[in-house]
């Protein structure tokens, strides 16, 4: 007990070290590019620790981030169109992704596998058509479908948008660890490894993977609500894109999924890709697909994996273990 105390203490310093020089950076002035930067890379980290959180840890290859993503950003305009205030948009956005995942868990999770993955790969769409018919709320609607602007995001500061997207991000990263380290995580692994075995040695199966659904439903839909407060205006053809799903998944295969630090790795690598990649706007979805399948093909296990294989970086895998 004695020797853990240190070790928490050792590795929680530097954490909260680089928290507080991240949380400095709109107040020292850095370059404005660096806010897009920095926002893009902690709201897509977010999104890609609860991929990972499903697919890498729970053994369930959900395709329909995107539903959730694009819910939180319509209740966000909806509760601004309202006259409530943006914040409340953010706490109901993530309640009503988290619901959402509640109602849809009853019949998806009555298929297995490359079934469950197909299950949800066509809810997003639904979700898209729904919303290209109907209108939430009065007013005027801009462009095809039901699309809004988000009402009074324009007096927020680009330093309270930049500190929302830290926060989102940097609470993934430790709601992760405290799952894999709980109860929860543990049978999370056993339902993954084998569902059989876990559900004859005792396991709820199922509440556990509505837990995790759940969980990963909510800390998205938070995200996607970030997400469109900094754009300030949601209609569904992006808010329900499948763009969504291929940034999040590459960001957690380029790491290494089932992995803590490989969606850390893979989201610095797509920020960078998106910017590279915007030049080809008409085929950047095509690039980042080829990607995608080139990378489970040729390192499935992503970078993380291939460290693990490489012994001389054994010792900076134990270092981050404890940080």
């Amino acid at each position: 007990m004695k020797a853990t105390i240190p070790r928490l203490r050792a590795g929680l310093i530097p954490s909260i070290a680089v928290i507080v020089v991240l949380a400095l950076l709109p107040i020292i002035g850095v370059p404005r590019v660096w806010f897009l930067y920095t926002f893009l890379f902690f709201t897509y980290l977010a999104m890609a620790n609860m991929w990972n959180l499903l697919a890498g840890y729970s053994g369930l290859v959900s395709l329909c981030p995107a539903a959730f993503v694009g819910l939180g950003g319509y209740t966000l305009a909806v509760v601004t169109w309202v006259g409530l205030p943006y914040y409340v948009g953010i706490i109901f956005g993530s309640i009503v992704a988290a619901l959402f995942a509640m109602l849809i868990s009853i019949p998806v999770f009555r298929l297995k596998g490359i079934y469950f993955a197909i299950g949800t790969l066509v809810v997003p769409e639904i979700l898209r058509f729904v919303f290209l018919l109907w209108k939430p709320v009065g007013g005027a609607i801009h462009g095809r479908g039901a699309g809004y602007t988000v009402k009074g995001v324009a007096e927020i500061s680009q330093s309270q948008i930049y500190w929302f997207a830290l926060a989102i991000g940097i609470a993934s990263i430790f709601l992760m660890r405290y799952i894999l380290r709980s109860k929860l995580g543990r049978g999370l692994a056993a339902i993954r490894d084998s569902e059989g075995t876990a559900a004859s040695c005792g396991v709820n199966v199922f509440k556990l993977k509505l837990y995790s659904f759940v969980i990963a439903a909510f800390v998205t839909g938070m995200a996607g609500t970030i997400s469109y407060i900094y754009q300030g205006y949601i209609e569904p053809a992006s808010a329900f894109s499948v763009r969504w799903l291929i940034t999040i998944m590459l960001a957690t295969v380029i790491g290494g999924e089932g992995t803590e630090e490989g969606p850390i790795i893979g989201t610095i690598i797509v920020v960078f890709m998106y910017f590279i990649l915007a030049r080809y706007a008409e085929i950047s979805l095509i690039i980042q697909g080829v990607i995608l399948v080139g990378i489970m093909l040729l390192a499935p296990q992503g970078i993380m994996g291939i460290i693990r294989k490489t012994r001389p970086y054994g010792f900076l895998l134990q270092w981050a273990s404890r940080c």
